[in-house]
């Protein structure tokens, strides 16, 4: 058995390194990820960068001397602002301009409130560092000199604060940052369904259509060896994607300036072994069930749109712990795909698991990885699947 098996494992990965093209695409597919994280999270950190001088157009400058004078020495460059600052800032050329109304003055000295006005629009990300740092130093300006003007006063600054709240974050770096870095687990197992696709068909509804698949059953190899060595060749693939994927992910994430986003990440290379780890059981299950999904298949393009489909499974789970968080419990490790996913995302957050988790999702996806090859087995022995139903 051991020979033929094997005989069928290189013929099938002869057929498919041939193919170029087609390994290249699949390669250079499962990368958009990781180049797709770079960019964005290196435009968004440019745009959070602190050390970045804070350009603020200003209305009505002389109103507020001290305030300007205050700004300045923050690090704020001031500047007249445009007469269309209103069109500019919806146009996103500006990101905020401060108002000073001409009654600033007088209202300040009578020591009433002193009303500023910010222009913003703040469905533009990029503005949101400009507003934000603006906003505290309005914020902090106004603090300073209530306190002041309560001292002056006789009055302790305290008795303005009847709550004072202080935070205690218990959040490690690695917990904030697989907080923002949540789309790493759902392209690690998207990398499993995306190396398998093209073999998957080609090995089933491709031979098939191509009318060598009736040949290859006559040979004496039992059904249950012939799917066993394509299957084992769908998911050399589906492993090599998942680790070239996963080798990508860490490079990218060393590299991009995430510090300008308040988070540190540090994926350390045992870390990013366990993440292959994790990962790599949803390879075997993937090749499995894009198999069977592909000798079930009319025809190549039918197959074609199935797998389509069917790789929007394992976004599903990481949509939902991106947009509510779950707290993860024992079973959950052992539901294919989710458990993936979860594991990666404890791994992120620097998490101590144990071995249980590993074992769990590693069953849960064999027992599935069993069910699916006993069925493509049986699929074989039909001859409406052999030879193509009408």
């Amino acid at each position: 058995m051991r020979a033929l098996l094997t005989a069928v494992f290189r013929k099938e990965m002869r057929d498919h390194l041939r193919d170029r093209r087609s390994v290249t695409s699949v390669l250079g597919g499962s990368l958009v990820g990781p180049i797709l994280f770079a960019v964005m999270f290196t435009v968004i950190a440019s745009w959070n960068r602190q050390d970045k001088p804070l350009e603020l157009p200003v209305v009505g400058r002389a109103n507020a001397p001290s305030l300007m004078a205050y700004l300045e020495r923050s690090g704020a460059k001031l500047s007249e602002a445009p007469a269309d600052y209103e069109s500019r800032i919806q146009a996103g050329t500006l990101d905020a301009v401060l108002i000073i109304p001409e009654d600033y003055g007088k209202d300040f000295a009578a020591g009433r409130s002193a009303k500023v006005q910010l222009v913003m629009d703040n469905s533009r990300n990029k503005a949101r560092a400009t507003i934000k740092r603006t906003q505290a130093l309005l914020s902090q300006y106004s603090g300073s000199l209530g306190t002041q003007r309560l001292l002056a006063r006789g009055v302790a600054p305290e008795l303005a604060m009847p709550v004072r709240v202080e935070e205690v974050d218990l959040s490690t770096p690695e917990r904030l940052a697989a907080s923002i870095l949540n789309m790493i687990p759902i392209f690690l197992v998207m990398a499993c369904f995306i190396g398998g696709l093209n073999v998957a068909i080609d090995t089933m509804a491709g031979e098939r259509e191509r009318g060598s698949l009736e040949s290859l059953l006559l040979n004496p190899v039992e059904r249950g060896t012939l799917v066993l060595g394509k299957w084992l060749s769908t998911t050399v693939f589906s492993c090599i994607t998942v680790v070239v994927v996963s080798v990508a992910f860490t490079v990218v994430a060393k590299r991009i300036p995430l510090q300008d986003l308040g988070v540190k990440v540090s994926l350390e290379p045992a870390t990013a072994l366990a993440m292959v780890g994790a990962v790599l059981p949803m390879a075997l299950l993937s090749s499995a069930a894009q198999m069977l999904v592909s000798t079930f298949a009319r025809s190549y393009k039918e197959a074609q749109t199935y797998l389509q489909l069917l790789m929007m499974l394992p976004t599903l789970p990481g949509m939902v712990l991106a947009l509510s968080p779950i707290q993860s419990q024992m079973w959950m490790y052992g539901v294919p795909v989710l458990g993936q996913q979860l594991l990666v995302s404890e791994l992120m957050r620097g998490e101590s698991l144990g071995v249980l988790p590993f074992v769990l999702s590693t069953v849960g996806c064999l027992v599935l990885t069993a069910l699916c090859l006993t069925q493509i087995s049986r699929l074989l022995s039909d001859e409406r699947i052999v030879f193509g139903r009408s």
